[in-house]
């Protein structure tokens, strides 16, 4: 979530007076974590130049503040999270292949929901418990037949969709129950495939020709749907092109030519 050009100021602070606004000296990330952990998420999204500055650090253990060119020592343990598929980048050209060497000391792969549905009573115990607290003020308990249904959902959206469908069942049955066919069939409508309406005869369609979608606005329906299933993720073993079963390079090229832009699915409700 930090912007392109304040990246170095985050990670690696600044001196006071290194550009405009920088009214006083600041610690970035890298000098609070000293001796301890830092925490990147979505380290895929890390600009180019910053991924040099970023390897630079983990090789030498030294940092420069923005404005300063004085080395500052630290000590610090790297933990690195994405969704996206790192050595997919590296052979693109979007991820250095250094830093993705550096930081791929223990890769920890997280299998999606649909391959751990044993996790669904705990996760959906915890989100109950936790979602009847704030509506009610006690917990709700989650039944085997509630287990069942969720278990037979395949939770594209991952554990995020399983917390936002049990919030969405403890509203529906007013903090007391979990609402959860009424839940997931919300969830279902939003995430259905693509619809082709039934052949009409060829006469009487005639004068409504203009109506029956063309190819190219089935495609981008089709796609569409694909990225509101994924929250707008297309590489991977859980993104658009995985679920279209076609190459990511490929659905890139289409989305552009349809005019389907990827960002405006990301954050939906039915996916991570």
């Amino acid at each position: 979530a930090i912007p392109p050009e304040l990246t170095d100021s985050e990670l690696f602070g600044h001196e006071r007076g290194a550009f405009t606004g920088a009214v006083a000296t600041r610690q970035g990330w890298f000098e609070r974590a000293d001796g301890g952990t830092l925490f990147l998420d979505e380290i895929a999204e890390l600009p180019l130049p910053a991924q040099v500055r970023l390897l630079r650090v983990l090789q030498e253990g030294v940092i420069e503040r923005v404005g300063s060119g004085k080395p500052i020592a630290v000590d610090v343990r790297i933990v690195a999270a994405t969704h996206r598929d790192l050595s997919a980048m590296v052979e693109r050209g979007e991820f250095r292949e250094d830093l993705w060497y550096r930081i791929g000391v223990f890769p920890i792969r997280i299998p999606p929901l649909r391959e751990r549905l044993a996790d669904v009573r705990a996760l959906a115990t915890h989100f109950a418990a936790k979602s009847g607290r704030r509506l009610v003020g006690r917990p709700i308990s989650v039944s085997d037949e509630d287990v069942v249904l969720l278990q037979g959902y395949p939770w594209p959206g991952n554990v995020r969709e399983l917390a936002s469908v049990i919030e969405r069942a403890a509203i529906l049955g007013s903090g007391r129950t979990l609402a959860l066919r009424a839940a997931l069939g919300a969830a279902v409508q939003t995430a259905a495939p693509a619809t082709v309406p039934p052949p009409r005869d060829p006469v009487e369609s005639r004068p409504e020709r203009s109506a029956f979608p063309t190819l190219e606005q089935a495609m981008r329906v089709h796609i569409e749907r694909a990225l509101e299933r994924t929250s707008g993720v297309i590489e991977g073993p859980t993104g658009a092109a995985a679920l279209l079963d076609i190459n990511p390079h490929t659905l890139r090229s289409r989305m552009r030519k349809l005019g389907v832009d990827w960002a405006r699915f990301r954050g939906c409700t039915d996916a991570d």
